[in-house]
């Protein structure tokens, strides 16, 4: 399908929306409940106005930076998000060779529908880290953490807001499942009694996962691996003080793109509180709202070291695949580009609190 048309993130939305049937589509870019917060971290990013900064020489422009000691070429990475064979045949395959033509990273959920060595072994030069859902089951945990560890990831991402299944009323309505022929792979691999009967479903996530992420699981996962300990889910400068007591390397702001609990705050607008409890002792980063490039630069004055995006992957691999994913990247790195040049920052690595406002009621 020819993409040359396509001028932003909302392009390709529009697109997959259409050719993706109602359940599908839904399933992707639905929230839970009445999605307020879904809306919000959106919104939020366009209460935020740039301060540009004339008289600066921007004809060399510096994107590259670091995470967790990881050279990435610009700071915008694939959030975690499962099943991906739903919108496209090729899966988190095809996403992964599209982060890694642009020397990004991606996250790789652990509702994947593919293994993790199917993406390392395939895409050996891609940035991996790999996003872990806890288990009741302490060696349905382990066995997770070595998989990610044989594969070569480079970090574990802990999902901390996934207590139970949302309430996602579009899911209900369209009476979602998921195909038969599409299957947890990650979640298949593992040897259990548990799943003897391996289900596909989401109902079926919440009999193995365990309900609550505590401060001593956390601990208990540090005494296991050694890769360094990202936290997802965190939403207060509290919980993050908490997470590196706990262990924990890096901060990951998320709201689980709104589809957990509704009416919590956006992303952007708890990022500050985050980073002001962090104090400089960790990275911080954060997904949920992002769309354009000023939204990434938005992020960054405010103290992410770099954004994940989920859903605009996913939509520009369900209208072209690997090439539909890397265009979408691409955007939103040659978007990126341009605002940094038009406000005069020309390093993503000192990006100024100062460069962002809040919008002046008239």
């Amino acid at each position: 399908m020819a993409t040359s048309t396509y001028a932003c993130v909302r392009d390709y939305e529009r697109q997959a929306l259409s050719l993706l049937d109602r359940q599908t589509g839904d399933f992707f870019y639905g929230g839970a409940d009445n999605e307020q917060t879904l809306s919000d971290n959106t919104a939020d990013f366009k209460r935020l106005r740039l301060r540009p900064r004339m008289m600066v020489d921007v004809s060399n422009i510096n994107m590259k930076t670091t995470l967790l000691g990881q050279e990435v070429a610009f700071p915008v990475c694939v959030a975690p998000t499962g099943i991906q064979k739903l919108a496209h045949p090729d899966g988190e395959l095809a996403t992964a060779k599209a982060a890694a033509s642009l020397q990004t990273g991606m996250c790789l959920s652990t509702a994947s529908s593919v293994k993790i060595e199917q993406i390392t072994e395939n895409v050996p030069e891609v940035l991996l880290w790999f996003q872990l859902y806890v288990c009741k089951d302490r060696d349905m945990t382990r066995q997770l953490v070595k998989q990610a560890e044989r594969a070569g990831c480079k970090a574990l991402v802990i999902t901390l807001d996934r207590s139970m299944h949302g309430n996602r009323r579009r899911n209900i309505r369209n009476k979602f499942s998921i195909p038969p022929h599409l299957r947890f792979k990650i979640l298949d691999s593992l040897e259990t009694p548990l799943l003897d009967k391996k289900g596909n479903d989401y109902a079926f996530l919440n009999t193995i996962f365990k309900v609550t992420v505590t401060c001593e699981y956390i601990r208990w996962i540090t005494t296991i691996t050694d890769l360094p300990i990202v936290a997802k889910g965190v939403m207060s400068g509290v919980d993050a003080v908490k997470a590196l007591e706990s262990g924990c390397k890096a901060i990951y702001v998320s709201n689980h793109g709104g589809r957990q609990l509704d009416e919590v705050p956006s992303t952007i607008s708890v990022l500050s509180e985050v980073v002001k409890a962090v104090n400089g002792r960790a990275e911080v980063y954060l997904d949920g709202g992002v769309r354009t490039g000023t939204d990434v630069l938005k992020a960054l004055a405010l103290g992410a070291r770099a954004v994940f995006v989920g859903r605009p992957p996913l939509y520009g691999l369900a209208v072209a695949g690997e090439e539909g994913a890397r265009n979408v990247l691409t955007i939103l790195r040659n978007e990126l580009k341009l605002a940094m040049q038009l406000s005069g920052v020309t390093d993503v690595q000192s990006v100024s609190r100062d460069l962002v406002t809040y919008r002046a009621s008239l």
